[in-house]
């Protein structure tokens, strides 16, 4: 398990992207920018810690004020899930009253095939991920405040004599009540010679890919995403988006 921990200034949500990603460097700089031209900007202050071991980078001055830490559990540990769910809570900073966040990573599984080869079973694998943290949250008395399951799967689409085929991304955010909303990234079209390989003969998207691609351990990068659309999207990106909207959800239907 891998926890990170993150607080932001007064009035915004905790930035939650780590010291060691350009991500992180780079919403980072516009913060400081915006503190900077805001006459009420408070004080700014990123913490966090990876595997346990605690770091702290100091931007700005100190918190005037102890905030509350509220924990977001993620089922899974490969990193660009992790970056793409940081990223997502830091663009969703102003929808939370500040505080102190912590995003906890379990490696959770799906309950589905590797690839999954429906929407439907796509989105069963992101909500089988986020209830089993509530259960583990309950079984171990943790007090986890959000749960966020991922997965992504293929949806394919069959039009009069031709079959397409689609990656896409799903998000299934709940909260401690149980409460929870589905969140999807977009959709991107396969290869035909991917398409063969994965539906038709059952081979591991991220095996397909390697080979596609000539390449390794491509899904801890930029993914089949970054592939498919020559980095101009990622399956950071495409995580980032899913929960956004997942979010987005689950925080229009809280009762006013």
């Amino acid at each position: 398990m891998r926890r990170r921990v993150a607080e932001g200034k007064k009035g915004t949500e905790p930035n939650l992207l780590s010291a060691f990603s350009s991500g992180f460097r780079a919403h980072i700089g516009n913060l400081l920018s915006r503190s900077k031209s805001s006459s009420s900007s408070g004080p700014l202050l990123v913490g966090y810690t990876f595997l346990g071991k605690p770091r702290r980078a100091c931007l700005g001055r100190a918190l005037n004020r102890v905030m509350e830490t509220l924990t977001v559990a993620v089922g899974s540990i490969r990193q660009p899930k992790l970056d793409g769910v940081e990223e997502a809570l830091a663009d969703l900073a102003l929808r939370f009253h500040g505080g102190r966040f912590e995003v906890v990573a379990v490696d959770i599984p799906s309950g589905v095939r590797h690839t999954p080869l429906s929407r439907e079973e796509t989105m069963a694998g992101a909500r089988q991920r986020a209830e089993a943290l509530r259960s583990i949250a309950r079984e171990r008395q943790q007090q986890w405040k959000y749960f966020v399951g991922l997965e992504g799967g293929l949806e394919v689409v069959l039009e009069p004599g031709e079959r397409r085929v689609f990656l896409e991304n799903w998000a299934y955010v709940a909260d401690s009540s149980g409460r929870g909303a589905f969140g999807r990234s977009g959709a991107v079209e396969l290869p035909e010679p991917i398409v063969e390989r994965v539906v038709d003969s059952g081979v591991e998207l991220a095996d397909a890919i390697d080979a596609y691609a000539e390449g390794h351990g491509i899904r801890d990068r930029q993914g089949a995403w970054g592939v498919l659309t020559r980095g101009i999207l990622t399956r950071r990106d495409a995580v980032r988006i899913s929960v956004i909207s997942a979010f987005a959800a689950l925080l229009a239907s809280r009762p006013s």
